[in-house]
């Protein structure tokens, strides 16, 4: 495998298929039929969860979240007191459930779990504290910043038999869980022969990413790598699943600085190609692109899919009849 970046890419990239080979996705294993979005109010008893760390922006989703009665966030981690006071405003949280470390946080409260929202590198710290105490753990994506941190923190879940879960956005797509019962359950295009992903954006400055975020999200220690790491984690996520954990019998990756300006000390281009006995994933993970996306095709022996974000589809299963949504390839079934 050659880069142009740094010689720790193959470690990068085999971090990502550990954290996902080895990780229980049972986000990703529900009853068939059974909606992503089904009302939950009916918990008995709501999880009580402590937020961890505020400087990754996808903690707003969790912030702004609803209540749908089935967590309540009794105590958050962050040692920058205005950062945490900026999220107080916009939020509506009380600063007296802000603590500035762990250890202070568990002498006033115990969650039954954690949500880590801190850099890749923190997550290692995170859960090498909460797995004794029993309480189980989400990081963000993905996993790990390498190896060494994904093995430990396996280790230290098995050990004291906590859930070790990682967040990905597109676990949650309709589209992606639709895909999968077609290639898997109703077997519409036969074997796959070939997956490809295109994951990113026009680049997290570009895009208005917070300071916060920034500083360790462009930092090759803290976050492991740039676009790399950010957006191929997605890619390697849901290939490890669409191919039923089966380990690729080679890996190649190329990594690019396009823009060394904005981003001087990471790989702001990368892409990772997955070699199977009888398919090949390509993974093209970029903070260049002109649009958002998140889009995943799969080719079968007789047709594709082709998930356009999280609910617009296009199905092939005969050529001669063309492609068809979603919606179009359900009603042919009913």
């Amino acid at each position: 495998m050659r880069n142009n970046i740094n010689s720790s890419v193959f470690q990068l990239v085999m971090t990502l298929f550990l954290s996902c080979t080895l990780i229980n996705l049972s986000a990703m294993l529900q009853p068939k039929n059974v909606s992503l979005h089904a009302d939950i109010s009916h918990a008995i008893e709501p999880l009580k969860i402590a937020v961890v760390g505020l400087t990754h922006d996808h903690v707003n989703w969790i912030l702004g979240r609803k209540n749908m009665a089935d967590i309540q966030m009794v105590a958050i981690v962050e040692p920058n007191r205005a950062l945490a006071q900026k999220y107080s405003a916009r939020y509506g949280y009380s600063m007296d459930i802000v603590y500035s470390t762990l250890e202070e946080m568990y002498t006033q409260v115990q969650p039954e779990a954690v949500t880590a929202f801190n850099s890749i590198f923190e997550h290692l710290a995170v859960v090498e504290f909460c797995a004794p105490k029993g309480i189980h753990v989400m990081v963000e994506k993905p996993l790990a910043v390498s190896v060494e941190h994904a093995k430990k923190m396996i280790s230290l879940a098995e050990i004291h038999g906590i859930h070790l879960l990682t967040n990905y956005e597109t676990t949650w797509y309709d589209s992606n869980h639709e895909a999968y019962d077609l290639v898997h359950e109703q077997q519409k295009i036969s074997d796959i022969r070939k997956i490809v992903f295109y994951t990113g954006h026009r680049g997290p400055r570009e895009i208005g990413c917070s300071e916060e975020f920034l500083a360790w999200l462009t930092d090759p220690i803290l976050n492991g790598a740039g676009a790399l790491t950010d957006f191929g984690c997605y890619g390697a996520n849901l290939s490890t699943w669409l191919m039923k954990g089966q380990p690729p019998i080679s890996v190649t990756c190329v990594t690019k600085q396009i823009k060394p300006s904005i981003y001087p000390k990471v790989d702001d281009d990368a892409t990772i190609i997955l070699n199977y006995p009888k398919a090949e994933v390509i993974i093209q993970a970029s903070w260049n692109w002109p649009f958002s996306r998140k889009e995943m095709e799969v080719y079968g022996q007789k047709g594709y899919i082709f998930c356009k974000n999280g609910r617009d589809m296009q199905v092939m299963v005969d050529e001669k009849a063309g492609s068809k949504t979603w919606q179009q390839v359900n009603q042919l079934a009913v």
